[in-house]
């Protein structure tokens, strides 16, 4: 018999492994945070033994779902203005409200709110972008979550940094105090082109380089970006960043939905993980990626959130259906981004966005033991016919009942094990109230008793 600390057994299994197998009445053994062998469940259970077993019948089991793009702080300006453009929202309603809220201790909370957000959605890695990355860190390591988190740049000032040489100080020493976490990937978060001098972009990416780290950055968002972009350089975003020697393997761009087939052609070439954030980009009405195209080019697309204060959710099963949905109304083709492809996206094609598909996104013997149950008894789950079908179109992320990541229970049967939920509630309310009396927004009272 083969020593295990947990093993995951019955229900069915949907590896998104490259056979695209799904084992029913299978299990999973799980040691030192890896997988260590999946298979039928009579096998598995015949070969090793563990501490402790998890009976998953009824559930489905797969990977663990991956958010390739956030910024989870701002879980705390969930609907602070909305119904704006994106240049508008940006610059008239988040940068100000951000100069005089976003704190480390608001990074804090307001992390720890989409923590618990994301673990109940069956989130368990995310990528993000944003200021005070080391709370983000400690805060993400603290809810057993895996992480690319990114210190933001600007040239403006912003909340922890006055110029971009205090923010490179920052990421410095944000990068070598985590670069050896087994949850943590520290990365350099350049924020866009138009925020970023030339010299400021070169320089956040010779620092990721220098350190072997990821950059996050925004590409191509919206068409002010493209026509800003034009005017000024005679470029795309993607062209500009390419002549500039800014693109490469280590890049995960976010958005990328005004790219033409040379740009497609350029991010496939220089092997950059491109992100689609379906909601937020339909929300600020700022254009529909092109999917099909990329994906046809075999380009790396992953699927997000974005952050609460763009979207207003961080539920990857409502990326998943709207992504499949938004590309076939868009070309009027029902066909394209079958349910498998929307989830690949929000998985094994998630880990490959963000490099990591040798740790994450299927359920392998060998990789990291990041992996999720969904219930599927409920009365909008029933009857299945094609588990695809089911996992995009009509399941939920509240039909999540149980978390394991890096082999260790994070929620179980919906109860979070890791995190003080209602301690983080009350928080988010005071905060709640200190944004809404500095900037006159009227405090929803609601049933909510911390109001």
């Amino acid at each position: 018999m083969n020593n295990a600390d947990l093993i995951v057994s019955g229900g069915t299994l949907v590896t998104m492994d490259a056979k695209s197998r799904v084992i029913e009445n299978g299990a999973i053994a799980i040691r030192d945070g890896f997988i260590a062998a999946i298979g039928d469940r009579a096998d598995i259970e015949s070969r090793h033994r563990a501490r402790r077993t998890i009976d998953a019948s009824g559930a489905l089991v797969l990977p663990g779902l991956i958010n390739g793009h956030a910024h989870a702080a701002m879980s705390l300006f969930r609907g602070f203005a909305d119904d704006h453009s994106l240049d508008d929202w940006l610059q008239k309603y988040i940068f100000p409200a951000e100069a005089q809220n976003v704190t480390e201790d608001f990074v804090e909370w307001g992390t720890r709110l989409s923590m618990v957000e994301m673990i109940r959605g069956g989130i368990t890695t995310y990528a993000d972008m944003y200021y005070f990355e080391d709370a983000v860190a400690r805060v993400t390591k603290e809810a057993g979550m895996r992480g690319i988190l990114g210190e933001t740049i600007v040239d403006f000032p912003a909340p922890d940094h006055r110029t971009p040489a205090e923010a490179f100080e920052y990421t410095q020493k944000f990068i070598d105090k985590w670069r050896n976490d087994s949850l943590i990937t520290p990365a350099v978060a350049p924020h866009s082109i138009y925020t970023l001098s030339e010299a400021n972009l070169q320089a956040a990416g010779a620092l990721a380089r220098r350190n072997g780290v990821p950059i996050l950055i925004h590409i191509a968002e919206a068409p002010f970006e493209t026509a800003q972009s034009r005017s000024r350089h005679g470029l795309s975003p993607v062209a500009y960043l390419s002549r500039i020697g800014f693109l490469g393997p280590d890049v995960v761009a976010a958005h990328c939905i005004w790219v033409d087939s040379a740009d497609i052609a350029a991010l496939g070439r220089f092997d950059v993980g491109s992100v689609h954030s379906p909601s937020s980009n339909m929300k600020l009405a700022a254009g529909v990626m092109p999917v099909v195209e990329m994906l046809a080019a075999g380009n790396r697309v992953g699927l997000a959130t974005d952050g609460a204060a763009s979207n207003n959710s961080q539920d990857i099963f409502d990326e998943m259906d709207l992504a499949a949905k938004l590309q076939k109304i868009a070309r009027m083709d029902p066909r394209v981004l079958p349910a498998k492809q929307a989830l690949e996206m929000a998985t094994i094609g998630g880990a490959r966005a963000l490099h990591l598909e040798n740790r994450i996104g299927s359920l392998e013997d060998g990789k990291r033991a990041d992996l999720i149950l969904v219930d599927t008894n409920g009365p909008h789950a029933t009857p299945m016919y094609n588990v695809y079908s089911q996992l995009v179109y009509a399941l939920k992320g509240s039909d999540v009942k149980t978390v394991v990541i890096d082999g260790k229970l994070v929620m179980e049967d919906r109860r979070m094990l890791t995190l003080n939920e209602e301690e983080i509630l009350e928080k988010a309310h005071a905060y709640q109230r200190r944004v809404s009396d500095l900037h006159s927004v009227p405090v929803m009272t609601g049933p909510s008793r911390f109001l």
